[in-house]
């Protein structure tokens, strides 16, 4: 088949659109960040689609991910619970969650709050943001997040990503020149407030060295707020393709360093989810014409401190 590398970022964003060529605009080669290895494929039990937006949630428990999320496909959120890191159950749709329209891109909180993008009222409010109370793979109250869209059209929050605390959604902003593609994307910093979020401030000097290049997505952020995963477009060998980076930082306060590329994780790749003690990096890639999700190990010494929620159990949803 014939694959436009652009096909997740123009789907999410409600476009038809040819190619974007940018390796002309995006930055030097990357150093590489080697201490993940081993590629393997997951399985998922009972379930024969395409796996695309992994995330596993702060207790290990479930992985959340979509279906192929541009036409003609009907995308929609779906589960599958944990046997072992390799392998999952499927369970089905993540019911409550989906619209007759596109919904994708799940993430959860230690507290049970679920994330998630949804174009189901983008027309009407401009917004593509979504939460809503998460519990055994039911979903309820779902509502859009106050404060992060930026009411503009052709301004697009395509992917979001929460803390495991709950306090810090980082979210990509792109502007989008409908059918033409995306013209930016990058990824901003906002932090709860109330009800809603705001954005950070310092987003703009905390993501610098991440936002360095024309198109990044898809932010995948540790259980301590030190690692950063994320998404660039890049010149590959055949064109332009997207990778995996890695950015670090010395506290969860702190500017984010020079992204590095994550060495093992070649081919059409997208989309990292950190596992909550850190140890396995999650993704989807495109082979033999379909998406499905591999994964990545590294050492225990290398993983980061601790696990995602102290007492996922007990801590109260935030709405």
């Amino acid at each position: 088949m014939s694959f436009d590398v652009t096909a997740r970022l123009r789907s999410i964003a409600f476009a038809s659109c040819a190619v974007v060529m940018l390796a002309a605009m995006t930055p030097p080669p990357a150093p590489q960040y080697a201490a993940f290895s081993h590629p393997e494929r997951v399985t998922i039990l009972g379930y024969t689609g395409d796996e695309m937006e992994p995330f596993i949630t702060r207790d290990g428990r479930y992985l959340l991910f979509n279906n192929r999320n541009f036409p003609p496909e009907k995308t929609d959120l779906y589960y599958a619970e944990r046997i072992d890191a390799r392998t999952f159950r499927f369970r089905g749709p993540l019911q409550g969650a989906n619209s007759p329209e596109l919904d994708a891109v799940a993430s959860v909180d230690c507290g049970g709050t679920l994330y998630f993008i949804s174009n189901r009222s983008y027309a009407a409010t401009l917004s593509t943001i979504y939460r809503a109370r998460f519990r055994n793979g039911i979903v309820s109250n779902v509502e859009i997040v106050p404060g992060v869209s930026r009411l503009r059209r052709g301004a697009l929050n395509f992917d979001a990503e929460i803390s495991s605390d709950g306090g810090t959604l980082y979210i990509v902003e792109s502007v989008f020149h409908f059918g033409s593609g995306p013209k930016s994307a990058s990824i901003a910093i906002f932090r709860k407030q109330g009800d809603g979020f705001v954005r950070d401030p310092d987003s703009d000097a905390t993501m610098r060295a991440v936002n360095a290049g024309v198109l990044q997505y898809a932010p995948s952020i540790s259980a301590d707020g030190r690692e950063l995963f994320f998404t660039r477009l890049i010149d590959g060998p055949s064109g332009t393709t997207p990778a995996i980076f890695r950015s670090e930082r010395t506290d969860d306060r702190s500017p984010f360093g020079a992204p590095a590329r994550v060495k093992g994780a070649r081919g059409f790749v997208e989309a990292a989810s950190l596992s909550p003690d850190g140890r396995i990096l999650y993704y989807h890639a495109f082979e033999g014409g379909r998406f499905v999700i591999d994964l990545l190990t590294r050492p225990a010494a290398l993983a980061g401190s601790g696990s995602a929620c102290a007492h996922p159990r007990t801590r109260p949803a935030r709405h």
